[in-house]
């Protein structure tokens, strides 16, 4: 089901200078001049065109720098004045909407703290009331799609048409190389309910390193996402916050001209007819996949009912670990992708527990139920 926003195409309110569209800057302006000099010299790339800039730092723990507040305002005004850059901050109460919007910030962005929570994206939203000013919104942190769309919803029936999403990754148990997991998926899933949303990915959130920030921001751009939002300053070794995900604004330079951008639409015939073919071809093996798990389903009942008419539990687990090392070893003959098979099988035998279950409590059921009738008869 579509969601039903009011939202302006990307091209009607803010041009890239280059493409893809890049937002760029300090995580945080921790003085006049560095903020400064790091405008200037991202400016001078002619491939940014947004500066970014943290002025309110949500920090974890108290007793860490939370930005250097309103005063940082004055400098981002006069970046903008000095490279031509319009400027965005993120704000996280009607505070700081007020404050920003007198400071004449070209676009507000809600972060991932802040999107989590319904209560501060109203009270955001509140504050926007009357006024046509771009905003951004982040995912939430946890990995919640519907926190994500309730708060563009929201934003949206304030007024703002001018709405875009930040893709920067959700918190995860699991270890991994990056400090929040893409778990793309999300980001697909919000594009397909509303097609019209600019999607920007956030590589320098997502990475929590530079060192993976180039294949981040190729696969977000091969995702057929807006832009990117990177971090940068003059001298990452000394930012006061997020020092080793930030780039020096030449950096950001040399990524930009490695990126290889991609058009979502080819008006080439001879290349529409083959994809529409091969397209087809996927379609008919897809038709085939749902009828054998259709099958595998009908299989599986019976074998619920087989379960239960002799008292054998549901799981097995040693059942469930052959499946597994042939599955995966299988598929890896087929040179699939083994996380891919592990999930794809996980969903299969959870479905394949599901219904077996309901066979099983079915069946208790159905006997509570003529227990419950012969009670009644012997009390009449």
């Amino acid at each position: 089901m579509k969601l039903n926003l009011n939202i302006e195409p990307l091209e009607n309110w803010l041009t890239a200078n280059n493409q893809p569209l890049l937002i760029s800057g300090p995580c945080s302006a921790e003085t006049e001049d560095q903020l400064l000099t790091t405008a200037h010299l991202l400016a001078a790339t002619g491939k940014v065109s947004v500066l970014r800039a943290g002025i309110w730092k949500p920090r974890t723990r108290p007793g860490e720098f939370e930005g250097i507040g309103s005063i940082g305002l004055e400098w981002l005004k006069r970046a903008k004045a000095e490279t031509g850059l319009p400027t965005a901050v993120e704000v996280a109460n009607a505070k700081h909407v007020e404050e920003a919007l007198a400071a004449g910030v070209d676009i507000l962005w809600i972060g991932a703290r802040s999107t989590v929570n319904p209560f501060t994206v109203q009270e955001i939203a509140d504050a926007l009331q009357g006024h046509d000013i771009p905003v951004l919104i982040k995912n939430p942190v946890n990995p919640d799609l519907q926190l994500w769309i309730g708060a563009i919803e929201r934003i949206n029936k304030a007024g703002i048409t001018k709405i875009g999403a930040i893709h920067r990754g959700f918190s995860s148990f699991e270890k991994s190389s990056f400090r929040n997991e893409p778990m793309w998926e999300m980001a697909i899933q919000l594009k397909t309910l509303c097609p019209e949303l600019p999607i920007i990915n956030d590589p320098s959130h997502i990475c929590g390193n530079r060192e993976l920030i180039p294949y981040i921001s190729q696969k977000a751009l091969d995702l057929d996402m807006q832009g990117l939002m990177i971090e940068s300053h003059l001298d990452p070794s000394v930012a006061w916050t997020d020092a080793k995900q930030q780039l020096t604004p030449a950096a950001v330079s040399e990524l930009m001209d490695r990126l290889t951008v991609r058009e979502p639409e080819s008006k080439n015939e001879a290349f529409v007819d083959k994809l529409a073919e091969l397209r087809k071809q996927i379609d008919k093996i897809d038709d085939l996949l749902l009828q054998k798990l259709g099958e595998r389903m009908s299989i599986v009942e019976k074998i619920g009912e087989y379960k239960r008419d002799n008292q054998v539990t549901v799981l097995q687990v040693n059942r469930w670990d052959e499946i597994l090392k042939k599955g995966t070893a299988f598929a890896k003959a087929l040179k699939l992708d083994e996380h891919f098979t592990e999930k794809f099988l996980e969903l299969v035998h959870g479905e394949s527990i599901r219904k077996q279950t309901e066979i099983l409590n079915a069946g208790k059921a159905t006997q509570e139920g003529i227990a419950a009738e012969q009670h009644t008869e012997v009390k009449a």
